[in-house]
């Protein structure tokens, strides 16, 4: 077979798709000829308007890839060629196993090995959705485990358009194939509308595929299309929550960004510690059994369960939280409902001032002085979210030397919203914010969690809780 490009040598095919064709193949001009994959794709229409606008289509993407493969985790794009009215990608081979090596049919794997799992993933998507790019084909045939361990994400679902495109007589483009893998891929990817949260609900049904040992296709949904899989897992309630947001039927009530998923694995992470033996310095281990008399033995083993005892207790960390129970809020007046911790201190504030209608915050011991807080306020504003969106973030930057860390779009009680976090002094403490708001008619409805820096993380969760059962009617 001759060399593609003139300098790739076909070895084999080790793939083929819908799409086209992959094979492992050398490249020539290199010491050593290393091995690369080639990806060959077959545009499914080849009149010149398809071919050119398939020709510009294939060119971009191409320089997305590019970029994406500065990232460890991502192959490297080391060519991009179109011979005989077909295109090719030619990228960096990477040796290992793909995970469906690793997920088998019936084998439930440990809580550890997912928690790790997604946190690997969600990196790696966390760097790929800042390039404004979805991967839309999250599973575990396109997740490669290195030689070192390491996980890498291949087979970006977006150059697969260049297959799939048709061009109208007004050179409209059209895709015609939903563009992903039954299963993995949830309902607005099969409509043809993917979101960044698309790449989240798929890896959430691998993290579920790990722990029960089903198969995506297999697993029941209920009536509202929610997948049924926690009687098929023994895992903590908190991972429970986590992957049942990330893989919510309806969209907008998923993580809104893989950074936010990192965050709640990591106080998963934090929470779940668990002591073992082996983090024991040599000097508490028990000396040889076999050297002991019996009740000699019996002795030791009470001494050395003892001692592990106490070193527990002061540095094992505190249980898992149990579930938070919570009460239901309602203004007739401006007609909000919003859910709130029944633990949780309510204040009915109603300020005519400054707008703030009610504020919650934990119940804190008396020893302790706490800057958590939920606010609810409603302002007055003419414009749109865009106008809203400029101003706001001028007024945080204007006042007590506001920092923005992060600005994105967002959804809240099913209509189109905004999020800033941010920090900014109030005095001696230093507080982290989270300001998420809708417009409705000359109206901002904001909902505002502030916290000291250091506590910040701890009551995201149950904010975010709040935040998704907010409605306005």
């Amino acid at each position: 077979m001759s060399k593609l490009g003139g300098r790739y040598q076909i070895l084999e095919q080790i793939g083929q798709g819908g799409f086209g064709v992959t094979f492992l193949a050398e490249d020539t001009q290199r010491p050593g000829n290393p091995k690369c994959v080639v990806k060959q794709f077959q545009p499914i229409f080849t009149n010149p308007d398809t071919l050119h606008s398939a020709k510009r289509f294939f060119d971009s993407e191409a320089v997305i890839l590019e970029k994406l493969g500065n990232h460890d985790n991502i192959p490297r794009l080391l060519a991009h060629l179109e011979e005989n009215q077909e295109f090719y990608l030619v990228q960096e081979y990477i040796e290992g196993h793909d995970l469906s090596k690793e997920l088998l049919a019936g084998k439930k794997l440990s809580e550890a090995y997912v928690i790790k799992l997604l946190q690997n993933i969600l990196q790696v998507l966390t760097f790929i959705h800042q390039q404004r790019v979805i991967h839309r084909d999250i599973k575990p045939s396109n997740i490669i485990r290195r030689l070192d361990g390491k996980i890498v994400l291949i087979d970006f679902g977006a150059v697969k358009q260049i297959s799939t495109q048709i061009i109208q007589p007004q050179g409209q483009k059209n895709i015609t194939v939903a563009i992903g893998t039954e299963g993995y891929m949830p309902s607005e990817q099969t409509s043809g509308n993917p979101d960044f949260r698309s790449d989240i609900y798929a890896a959430g049904i691998v993290a579920i595929q790990a722990l029960t040992g089903i198969l995506p296709e297999q697993l029941p949904k209920d009536v509202n299309n929610e997948i049924v899989w926690r009687n098929q897992a023994e895992i903590s309630q908190e991972l429970t929550y986590i992957l049942d947001r990330m893989v919510r039927y309806d969209f907008r009530q998923r993580y809104e960004s893989a950074e936010q998923v990192l965050v709640a694995l990591q106080q998963l992470s934090l929470s779940t510690q668990q002591v073992s033996p082996s983090t024991f310095p040599p000097t508490i281990l028990p000396q040889p059994i076999r050297r002991l008399l019996p009740w000699k033995w019996i002795i030791s083993l009470f001494a050395v369960t003892a001692t592990i005892a106490v070193i527990s207790i002061f540095i094992s960390v505190p249980p898992p939280i149990p579930p938070v129970e919570l009460s239901s809020y309602e203004d007739t007046k401006s007609k909000i409902k919003i859910k709130y911790p029944d633990t949780w201190n309510r204040e009915d504030l109603n300020n005519l001032f400054t707008g703030e209608l009610v504020k919650f915050s934990p119940k804190q011991s008396t020893t302790k002085t706490s800057q958590e807080q939920v606010t609810i306020t409603i302002q007055d504003f003419s414009g749109t979210l865009e106008d809203s969106k400029t101003q706001f973030i001028e007024d945080i930057k204007k006042s007590q030397n506001g920092q923005i860390i992060s600005s994105n779009t967002s959804t809240l009680a099913y209509r189109p919203a905004y999020q800033v976090i941010y920090t900014v002094k109030d005095g001696d403490n230093n507080l982290k914010n989270l300001r998420i708001w809708i417009l409705k008619g000359d109206k901002a409805y904001v909902i505002i969690y502030t916290a000291a820096i250091d506590d910040y993380d701890k009551f995201v969760p149950i904010t975010e809780k709040m935040i998704q059962s907010f409605q306005i009617d």
